[in-house]
């Protein structure tokens, strides 16, 4: 049941959302997520324009010259959003938590495939699965989504985003668009299960950071940092140039890494920063996908 707290938060990220839902479903996205052609049309012969993928061999043996099949397109879409939930996502230098901005990504994503008429799913993790909701459409289920965000008290504190995928490889029948949403500080290898998720449905990573993760910036010495998933502590000189300085190129090494990680799977990666506007990433994704189709 829905607390009165619980509905003024998600009411507030539908209100939000709605204008940038806008922004984003004016053609960027109905262009770049187009259905999967599934309903047999006509075969026609081959021209320079088509693609050699659709080619009917069959056919083509038998007329002597390349022939295609063309389909009736399903504008239908799965779209599964696997967000994490980790206690890394608590941390936010500049008034906003990660976690924050992950919701309102989904969020975003989430609303503007509905007003697409696609279905939406949602799987929370941190270390194990903590929610999983089949794709569906409308707007009723999209407001789920959004409560289910909000409202979730995560069991786990760790990330593991490999055991996220290999849940949605067993779980996702039907070719699905993937978004990823997670600041992806995991320090366990997921790169072969993105692989193979990635081989079937259309996987896109949205990392979400925080300005102080990337240069963390000059304040007292003798400084006292602790994990949010483990809780360690350690001692850091945040007053050394130094040790300001290998931070950064710390820093700068893991998110090489993870992009690196998603090149090889052929995993395109939306970066935005916790206290940033979501549109003009997202806007440039959709601009630059298209770009390349």
């Amino acid at each position: 049941m829905l607390t009165g707290e619980l509905l003024a938060k998600v009411r507030k990220i539908e209100i939000k959302t709605r204008k940038l839902v806008e922004e984003i479903t004016g053609g960027a996205y109905h262009s770049v997520f187009k259905g999967r052609g599934i309903e047999f049309s006509e075969v026609r012969e081959y021209t320079p324009d088509d693609d050699i993928r659709d080619i009917d061999w069959n056919v083509t043996a038998r007329m002597g010259t390349p022939y295609i099949k063309k389909y009736a397109e399903e504008r239908e879409l799965n779209v599964m959003l696997a967000v994490d939930a980790s206690a890394s996502g608590l941390f936010g230098s500049r008034g906003k938590e990660k976690r924050e901005q992950m919701t309102e990504a989904a969020a975003l994503l989430a609303f503007s495939a509905i007003r697409n008429n696609d279905k939406v799913g949602l799987l929370i993790f941190t270390d194990r699965t903590e929610l999983y909701l089949p794709p569906r459409s409308g707007r009723k289920h999209g407001l789920r989504v959004i409560r289910e965000l909000v409202g979730l008290e995560p069991q786990g504190r760790g990330t593991n985003i490999g055991g996220a995928l290999e849940s949605l490889v067993q779980g996702l029948k039907k070719r699905s668009v993937v978004f990823l949403v997670s600041d992806f500080l995991d320090d366990k290898n997921y790169e072969t299960t993105l692989k193979i998720i990635s081989r079937k449905h259309d996987v896109i990573a949205v990392r979400i950071q925080d300005r102080a993760e990337l240069e963390l910036p000059c304040v007292l010495p003798g400084l006292t940092v602790q994990g949010l998933e483990n809780g360690r502590t350690f001692q850091f000189d945040a007053g050394s140039r130094g040790a300001l300085q290998a931070f950064s190129a710390a820093a700068g090494q893991m998110r090489d890494q993870t992009q690196e990680i998603c090149r090889r799977a052929k995993v395109d990666i939306i970066d935005a920063l916790s206290d940033e506007d979501l549109v003009k990433p997202l806007l440039r994704f959709f601009r630059n996908r298209k770009g390349k189709r």
